[in-house]
């Protein structure tokens, strides 16, 4: 295999570590990664989440506007999308789920599996629900 075609085959995988190990980091920088802390700011005790979720509101949007823009093409090839949005009946039932989840027991799934590498192993159970919902989801989706 030529150098040119495993740095080719090399660069998105490492992209995407890059960016999980980025976003794991800022995800625990931010305490989202503790149950405790997002409850707290659910129950409007604490709004430093807030300012968390306005700063990654605010990336996203400028680089879903501005990188089609800027760039002729994405960086890793390829071609930018549009990502339509549909609200149907299942969005709004999928999106009550999941605040209700979320606001039971304060945890989300990225943070969920961020907070893994600090040692909450707790976490794990709340995982094990998330994945049989989305179980349930797709067995319900096929059916």
């Amino acid at each position: 295999m030529s150098a040119g075609i495993v740095k080719h085959t090399l660069r998105a995988p490492l992209a995407t570590l890059a960016a999980g190990a980025l976003f794991g980091f800022g995800l625990s920088l931010s305490g989202m990664v503790r149950p405790e802390v997002v409850l707290s700011f659910l129950r409007l005790q604490d709004w430093g989440l807030m300012l968390v979720m306005g700063g990654a509101v605010l990336v996203v949007l400028l680089a879903y506007q501005g990188a089609p823009r800027l760039l002729a093409r994405p960086l890793l090839g390829g071609t930018f999308g549009q990502h339509p949005s549909v609200w149907n009946r299942d969005t709004w039932q999928g999106a009550a789920l999941f605040g209700l989840g979320w606001g039971l027991c304060g945890v989300c799934p990225g943070p969920a599996i961020a907070g893994l590498g600090t040692g909450n192993l707790d976490l794990l159970w709340a995982l094990a629900g998330i994945a049989l919902g989305a179980l349930a989801q797709g067995l319900r989706a096929k059916g």
